[in-house]
């Protein structure tokens, strides 16, 4: 978008200026300081306390529907029951504050309600992938050291001759699983709550009472490191909570940029409702969406797997107002054939991060969508999500930024050898972001820790610069890491298998660009003399071990050694070139 396509006057005040407005005296978002792990930080004044909190305050909407599964629709106050006779349950368990509390399965609404309630007695929640393969979970189970396993029949199976390999796991409850359980730690959770649809119909109990801090911890979820092993990023309440006020913060500063006053809450404005197609088990999906909403009095519509022409029928049935997640996501709304068969008139908000995205994309939004405002952001696990958001006006005038940092947030770019020498104003080095929402730490991993937290800000390891506004752009990531339509893939973890097949003497993993996954993996091995391996027996090698998103979609056959430079490390610049036939672009 040019210039002349934006609104006259625009914009009408600067970033600090619309932030100053928005965080003073008296408003909803208002900023103040505080302490926090030694290290002074801006806060949110009016955020609130504790995940446990965010549960009683929904109450208050009652009888509006808060979840929405297939044919399946509960509301907040039936999830409020939910979630108060399953704290109980898990209390009468021995659950006390600070035990760890995993949830596995897809996105249906016994996570949420699980989740919950495991936070609602100051345990840490260990929201697991539910892509990951048996010997996966087994790890997170045993890393975390979690007490109670919740999970879904599909993952149960996947896990049944894991569990004896987690001696902390004291039960283990499996939900929509239809025939019998005959294991000692097992129950059948519709044996304590009914299925979802009989929620409303619990008894109205109190939640077990317990004394919990916003600085408290509160939830484990778990990022891949340059290590190969998966490493657990640990949150606070406060760390959660946070992506509420950014999100508000993110809806009003576009109104101010136009010149224009944001609008008042109205109770009687139709009930917000988001289409998710993103999990919870990632920070996005739970921080970013899931909490807010909770909060918010939102409905949430969660889909079996995506699909672009049942999204389409829940955004006509749901009047679905927000959809997004990733730009895969955004880019199959947009080009399928079927998407002109239905009313998607209700669609105002198309947003996403989690992967590179094509500066095209918001102009083909636009037009396909006249009706909504676009946006992304940019956060990691470390950061529990949300640390700049980039919307309406701002994001077709910088189609190619990530946005700016929150008012509680700052960013930096540093000298990415000494981290710590500031670079000026458009030069690219590595980014680092500080504010109260930032992991606590690595779950047991003090080394891992200190590398990555230094005086309450994050080594990111992405390579970004700053304009003079503070627009943020990433550049490239400095970590050995691709994304694949939102799922991380830490390139060692693949080369390790690799290099474990008897037939593989040298391998390296790269991303191949797509246009709407963003990139996929790609593998460059070197053969030991005499051995064999075809690029089927490969690919299949790596699906036996990890999880399908990161298997590589090809894989290339070098007869020398892998390309290096002075230091012994791969080249990968190099052998991304081996690949270009197979871009998409």
């Amino acid at each position: 978008m040019s210039e002349a396509d934006l609104p006259p006057g625009w914009p009408a005040m600067s970033i600090d200026q619309a932030h100053a407005i928005l965080t003073g005296p008296g408003m909803p978002t208002e900023v103040a300081e505080a302490e926090i792990r030694g290290v002074k930080t801006r806060i949110w004044k009016n955020l609130p306390p504790t995940l446990r909190a965010v549960v009683e305050a929904s109450r208050v909407h009652g009888e509006k529907v808060f979840l929405v599964y297939e044919d399946e629709r509960v509301s907040f106050e039936a999830f409020h029951r939910a979630v108060a006779g399953f704290a109980a349950e898990l209390a009468a368990r021995g659950v006390v504050k600070g035990d760890r509390v995993a949830v596995v399965m897809r996105n249906i609404p016994e996570w949420v309600m699980a989740f919950y309630a495991a936070a609602a007695l100051g345990a840490v929640v260990t929201p697991l992938n539910a892509w990951w393969t048996g010997p996966e979970l087994e790890y997170g189970l045993t890393d975390s050291g979690a007490k109670i396993l919740v999970v879904d029949a599909e993952r149960y199976e996947r896990l049944t001759e894991h569990l004896p390999n987690c001696p902390d796991l004291a039960r283990v409850y499996v939900c929509r699983e239809r025939d019998e359980i005959a294991h000692p730690l097992v129950t059948k959770l519709e044996d304590v709550l009914g299925a979802p649809q009989a929620w409303a119909g619990l008894p109205d109990a109190a939640m077990p009472t317990v004394a919990i801090d916003t600085d408290d911890d509160a939830t484990i979820f778990y990022t891949s490191g340059t290590t190969g092993k998966p490493k657990g990023a640990l949150a606070t309440n406060r760390s959660v909570n946070c992506n509420i006020m950014a999100g508000v913060v993110g809806g009003a500063r576009p109104f101010l940029r136009r010149g224009e006053t944001p609008p008042a809450p109205d109770p009687d404005a139709p009930q917000r409702c988001s289409l998710l197609s993103v999990p919870f088990f990632h920070v996005t999906g739970c921080f970013a969406v899931l909490n807010p909403s909770l909060f918010g009095g939102a409905k949430l519509v969660m889909m079996r797997k995506w699909d672009a022409v049942r999204a389409f029928e829940l955004i006509e049935r749901e009047k679905i107002q927000s959809a997004g997640g990733v730009p895969t996501i955004a880019w199959q709304l947009i080009e399928h054939p079927a998407r002109g068969s239905y009313d998607l008139s209700s669609l105002e908000s198309v947003s996403y991060g989690g992967a590179p995205s094509a500066p095209e994309l918001v102009r083909n939004l636009k037009e396909t969508f006249p009706n909504s405002v676009s946006g992304q952001g940019w956060g990691m696990t470390e950061t529990c999500a949300t640390v700049t958001g980039n919307g309406a006006e701002d994001y077709a005038n910088r189609p190619d930024s990530c946005g700016v940092a929150v008012p509680v947030s700052e960013l930096q770019i540093r000298d990415p050898v000494d981290g710590k020498t500031l670079l000026p104003t458009g030069v690219v080095g590595e980014l680092w972001s500080s504010g109260p929402q930032n992991m606590k730490g690595y779950w047991n991993k003090p080394e891992a820790t200190a590398q990555t937290l230094v005086d309450g800000w994050v080594r990111t390891g992405d390579l970004a610069k700053l304009d003079e506004e503070g627009f943020c752009y990433i550049i490239d990531r400095a970590k050995d890491m691709l994304i694949r339509g939102g799922e991380n893939i830490y390139c060692i973890e693949v080369e390790n298998v690799l290099y474990d097949h008897p037939a593989v003497m040298d391998a390296a993993v790269v991303g191949i660009p797509h246009r709407t996954l963003g990139e996929e993996p790609g593998a460059v091995v070197t053969l030991k003399p005499g051995a064999h391996a075809t690029e089927e027996e490969l690919r299949a090698h790596v699906a036996e071990r990890l999880a399908a998103f990161k298997v590589p979609v090809a894989v290339k056959f070098c007869d020398e050694v892998l390309p290096r430079n002075a230091n012994g490390k791969i080249l990968k610049s190099e052998l991304k070139k081996l690949f270009e036939p197979e871009a998409s672009v």
